[in-house]
């Protein structure tokens, strides 16, 4: 009885087993001949030897040193600008904090407010109730 419900269950159209196809296997031998070629001359054609990393931007070179781009042309002008940028980003900064800073004192003075109004506006409401019941 049992093997009549598993024949009943069968379905023809995928078959009794799987069975994937077989993947063919891989290529052994590598397409590049770049192991054939010696250490020296591997650093040479790629480029292997290397320093920190560099830029060109608007006429400047930077590379990356210990976690910062460092100007390479080293002209006073660069410098003294990135400086001057340097305390206006810092100037920014702090004004921008201290914007912050007005903004939450201001929020604060209207959630206060409100609520002195509101409170206001209940005890106005129960001294009309009061007087309403006196009379």
């Amino acid at each position: 009885m049992a093997t009549d419900l598993k024949k009943s269950l069968k379905m023809p159209l995928f078959g009794n087993t799987f069975s994937p196809k077989k993947i063919p296997p891989r290529k052994s031998a590598s397409l590049s001949s770049l192991h054939t070629l010696d250490r020296s001359t591997r650093e040479t054609e790629l480029g292997l030897e290397y320093g920190p990393p560099a830029m060109n931007l608007g006429g400047q070179s930077w590379k990356f040193e210990e976690g910062q781009w460092i100007s390479e042309s080293g002209g006073n002008g660069s410098s003294k600008e990135f400086q001057r940028l340097k305390k206006r980003n810092v100037q920014l900064e702090e004004e921008n904090n201290l914007l912050k800073l007005k903004i939450e004192i201001l929020l604060d003075m209207l959630t206060e407010t409100t609520l002195e109004y509101h409170l206001m506006e209940k005890e106005a409401e129960d001294i009309k109730t009061q007087i309403r019941r006196k009379k």
